[in-house]
């Protein structure tokens, strides 16, 4: 089954309403207010089916110009728009700014009505028809079919019926593979149901059982059941209007302008970088304007920051920065529309280049130019050139709104660093001049600490990777053949040991002393006191016999020689299975009791005794 979102857009009284009745069977105006006024309000719902294999979502916006703020609401996520105009008045004010509105939001195909045939002649219908063609001329509804229409009467319905129908079947398919959006336009409650919002899907798909979350809110919520049509569906996907009943939030914590997301997929933003298109007819835009900001449902007021220059002339393109006086959830290439303080027209209109742009405004211009015209891999590339170690995937995603299989095929073509285990990326220059500190790090150290065997891996890290996950070091000195890891330990591979003369004699008069002791051993800080270097080199040389097993360290100062303690094994051999006392141990090994305790509490680390109260047991 095809699905298309016909929106209307014309001046108010033209037929817009009436149209789409006689079109559905459906009288959109829903309020009060609106059957009392005879005029649209707010946006209004119907539906039709096409053909059998068509189902067309009609939204009907207002034309009256105090309410075009809810036209822009119902604009954002159409496929076709529907351009009525009346063929008793021909082109009016809101029929230009709707125009301009639909063109600015990027709209690619459309169909004009001309309505209210039925009050004028035919020579008046052709008049209308050259004025329309005229109008829509170098647009993107120049060549598109304009079909006379009566409301009353029903003529021209069938014609506009398969003009539609021809414009859905040549729809492009929405990404359904992206992670879930839906642009909140309405939510209301039902009794014995709770909260339901209703919405265009952007992108994705919707289940009933789904958890969402509510930007900018960031509550997380459970999906009840989806309805498409009125009809309870198993699945929605991106393209298709649905009602969502929510679990755990009540409808009035929900308004306009909020979006459904897939949980932890988006982030909102304040800030973000952009390309307007000012209208000719638009006043020259200045450096700090404040500005009404639509995007998707929502509307924000901002301020517009221009790069490199003071304004903006009618009709010209330029970059800026847009500063949001709220949070809201959008993605690279969302479209907007931008309308003037005071009095409240549409001015511009634009895309979303960058929702995380740097802070340093002055000379962006190059690099929005690469947003706006490369590809996803040329702006992943980018986006990993400017963090601080690389990202997550899910920062990616969230960043540049593509869906993780495009993501990684840009992923795959760009050369960064992909750390399949912990979904990372970085880029390949950040990888090398890590890997360059690093030798440059060692390097020093080596040269400072000769008798060291290496940094400790927290010790570097905490020095000069500060903000670098664990993860991502280990990749980077894992992958360096110059760079040798030995336990928390790093050191160049082509780092030795060089003893000086005086050092290998401190080093063999170090062990001598523990060897020569036997189980009476002095403390190590006599032994070094007397080995004949400094005490730091006299340190570093007890390190290097501790770490080659030349001495075993016991406990805090005392330090054995390993035939000592392999003659200790002996000793206990005789022994096995036998309880023994301190006391019976110390007559065995004839060792005072300063001695006797720490031995014991090693031989029980060796699991060659046993503890079991007052006494051991031989193992």
């Amino acid at each position: 089954m095809l699905h298309c979102i016909v929106g209307t857009a014309g001046h108010i009284d033209h037929g817009k309403t009436a149209l789409v009745r006689a079109l559905t069977g459906i009288d959109t105006d829903r309020l009060k207010e609106e059957k009392q006024r005879g005029i649209s309000i707010d946006l209004g719902f119907a539906d039709l089916a096409l053909a059998p294999d068509i189902h067309c979502a009609f939204i009907d916006v207002p034309g009256h110009e105090r309410f075009v703020k809810n036209m822009l609401a119902g604009v954002a996520g159409i496929d076709i728009v529907l351009l009525v105009i009346s063929a008793e008045e021909s082109i009016k004010p809101q029929t230009r700014e709707h125009f301009d509105i639909c063109r600015l939001l990027g709209l690619r195909r459309g169909i004009i009505a001309l309505t209210k045939t039925d009050l004028v002649d035919a020579e008046m219908i052709e008049l209308v028809r050259l004025e329309v063609e005229d109008f829509v001329r170098g647009s993107f509804l120049e060549g598109a079919p304009v079909v006379p229409v009566s409301s009353v009467t029903g003529a021209g319905l069938e014609q506009l019926k398969c003009e539609l129908a021809k414009l859905a079947r040549n729809l492009p398919p929405r990404p359904t593979d992206q992670h879930f959006r839906l642009p909140v336009d309405r939510s209301f409650t039902i009794k014995g149901f709770g909260a339901v919002v209703t919405g265009t899907i952007t992108g994705g798909q919707l289940k009933p059982e789904d958890d969402v979350e509510l930007h900018p809110l960031g509550l997380k919520l459970r999906v009840r059941g989806v309805q498409v049509h009125g009809r309870t569906v198993p699945r929605a996907v991106a393209g298709q209007r649905a009602a969502v009943n929510l679990v755990g939030i009540d409808h009035q914590q929900v308004r306009r302008g909020m979006t459904l997301t897939a949980v932890g997929a988006f982030a909102d933003t304040k800030l973000v970088d952009c390309l307007i298109e000012l209208l000719p007819s638009a006043r020259p835009l200045k450096h700090r304007a404040p500005v009404h900001f639509h995007a998707g449902t929502a509307e924000i007021e901002a301020e517009i920051r221009l790069m490199d220059r003071n304004e903006v002339k009618p009709g010209e393109r330029a970059y800026a920065r847009l500063a949001l006086r709220q949070p809201v959830l959008l993605l690279p290439g969302d479209r907007f529309i931008l309308r003037q303080f005071s009095p409240v027209v549409t001015i511009a209109g634009g895309e979303i280049l960058d929702l995380a742009p740097p802070r340093k405004l002055k000379g962006g211009q190059q690099r929005l130019k690469i947003l706006e015209t490369s590809d996803p891999t040329e702006r992943v590339k980018l986006f990993l050139a400017e963090s601080a170690c690389g990202m997550s995937l899910r920062d990616l995603i969230a960043r540049t709104g593509l869906s993780e299989r495009a993501l990684k095929d840009a992923l795959s073509l760009s050369g960064v660093i992909w750390l399949e285990a912990q979904q990372w990326a970085v880029s390949l220059d950040w990888f090398r001049q890590a890997q360059q500190k690093t030798r440059q790090a060692l390097a020093v150290f080596h040269q400072q600490n000769p008798l060291k065997p290496g940094l400790n891996r927290e010790e570097l890290r905490s020095r000069e990777f500060p903000q670098v996950p664990a993860f991502l070091l280990d990749a980077v000195w894992n992958s360096s053949p110059d760079i040798a890891a030995e336990g928390e330990l790093l050191r160049l591979s082509t780092h030795k040991l060089a003893l000086k003369q005086e050092e290998e004699n401190a080093l063999r008069k170090i062990e001598d002393a523990f060897r020569l002791a036997a189980l009476t051993v002095p403390s190590a800080q006599q032994v070094l006191q007397s080995c004949g270097v400094d005490s730091a080199r006299a340190r570093n040389l007890l390190q290097i016999l501790i770490r080659e097993k030349r001495v075993v360290k016991v406990s805090d100062d005392l330090l054995f020689h390993p035939s000592a303690l392999s003659s200790l094994r002996q000793i206990l051999s005789v022994h096995k299975g036998q309880r023994f006392t301190v006391a019976e141990f110390k007559q065995w090994t004839g060792v005072s009791r300063k001695y006797a305790i720490p031995l014991l509490e090693y031989l029980d680390r060796e699991r060659i005794t046993r503890r079991e109260g007052d006494l051991r047991i031989v193992l």
